[in-house]
């Protein structure tokens, strides 16, 4: 017990390396706002000129969705931070981690907030067009909140998903939360910085995760 107690909460290396999981923690609550606002906010704005039906535009838009949902973000990640230089763009390991992200969440809510316009009965369509409403106000003003209510349980549950992998920004360098720990492990010869990174990922997200529980309770239809 002792051997386990020292190699994993060792008081002496917490100490220590505290300050620099802080700075990660933050740099990782950085990202994740970033990456939530844009992510959601793309997605969105895919979502509705996906409303318009027009073919080639919505053919753009579905093949974007599908390969940015099918490949991994660590591939990704790599690509862009490995890969840009050799066509001369230099990104820096954080923003490279933002857009990808960002990319691969819009993918996501895309699909989420599509579902919702679809699954909009057509007779809110029809109403609103009935006022003189354009297409646009129509889909701005009626529709889209709609679409947005229902499925806010799962775009949060997708976004607190995305915004967990800025703990891959560690492969390309990141100074995220888990970054600064594996950096503090390799110094200290000691797993203990890992572990405070644990509780402070749970510090951080458990709360998201509560929240998500408590939207989906709140918006989900009776009996379903």
């Amino acid at each position: 017990m002792e051997r386990f107690v020292d190699t994993f909460f060792n008081g002496a290396v917490l100490i220590r390396y505290a300050p620099a999981i802080l700075e990660g923690a933050a740099v990782t609550v950085l990202l994740s706002v970033l990456i939530v606002l844009s992510g959601v906010l793309l997605g969105g704005v895919l979502a509705c000129l996906r409303a318009y039906r027009i073919r080639a535009l919505s053919f753009i838009i579905v093949i974007y969705a599908d390969v940015w949902r099918a490949l991994p973000p660590l591939v990704l990640i790599l690509l862009g931070f490995f890969g840009l230089p050799n066509v001369g763009m230099v990104l820096s390991s954080f923003m490279v981690l933002y857009l990808v992200l960002t990319l691969v969440l819009a993918a996501f809510a895309e699909e989420i907030i599509w579902a919702g316009i679809t699954a909009t009965p057509r007779g809110q369509w029809e109403a609103a067009r009935s006022t003189g409403l354009s297409f646009t106000a129509a889909l701005g003003h009626v529709v889209l909140p709609q679409a947005v209510r229902m499925v806010i349980p799962p775009l949060t549950n997708r976004a607190i998903a995305i915004t967990k992998m800025t703990a891959l920004g560690m492969v390309i360098g990141v100074p995220d939360i888990l970054g600064q720990a594996t950096t503090a492990q390799s110094f200290s010869a000691n797993a203990s910085p890992l572990t405070l990174a644990a509780i402070t990922y749970v510090i951080l997200f458990l709360p998201l995760v509560i929240a998500s529980r408590w939207l989906e309770a709140r918006f989900t239809p009776p009996g379903v």
